[in-house]
C-alpha cells in the first residue's frame, strides 16, 4: 500500500513538473509575462463532457455546496500547484517510516 502511495505521488509530481514547462513555455511566447493555466480550463480543453458529468454527479450526490465554494477554487487554481501539493501529499503519505527507540531503565 505504502509503494502504491509513492508511485502515485511521483506520478503526480511529474504531471505537476510538465504542467510548470508547458507554462512555462507559454510565458516565454507571451513576451516574458507569467501566464498560467487554471485547472478547469486544462480539464475543459482535454475532455469538456467528463467535466459536465464530474459537476453533475457533485451536485446530485453530496450538493452544491461542494461544488460552488470549494471544487471551483481548486479548478482555479495553476494545474501544476494542484497536481505538485497532491503529489507531495502522496509521498508523505507512502513514506516509510522509521521506528522510534524508547529506552527504558
Amino acid at each position: 500500500m505504502l509503494l502504491l502511495l509513492r508511485i502515485l505521488g511521483v506520478w503526480f509530481l511529474l504531471l505537476a513538473m510538465v504542467a510548470a514547462v508547458i507554462d512555462a513555455t507559454k510565458s516565454l511566447a507571451a513576451g516574458g509575462a507569467w501566464v498560467f493555466t487554471p485547472l478547469g480550463q486544462q480539464w475543459a480543453s482535454l475532455n469538456p463532457d467528463s467535466l459536465a458529468a464530474a459537476k453533475t454527479a457533485v451536485e446530485t450526490h453530496v450538493g452544491t455546496f461542494m461544488w460552488n465554494p470549494m471544487i471551483t477554487e481548486i479548478l482555479n487554481a495553476p494545474t501544476w500547484v494542484v497536481f505538485g501539493i497532491l503529489g507531495v501529499v502522496l509521498f508523505w503519505l507512502g513514506r516509510k517510516r522509521t521506528p522510534a527507540e524508547v529506552f527504558i531503565n
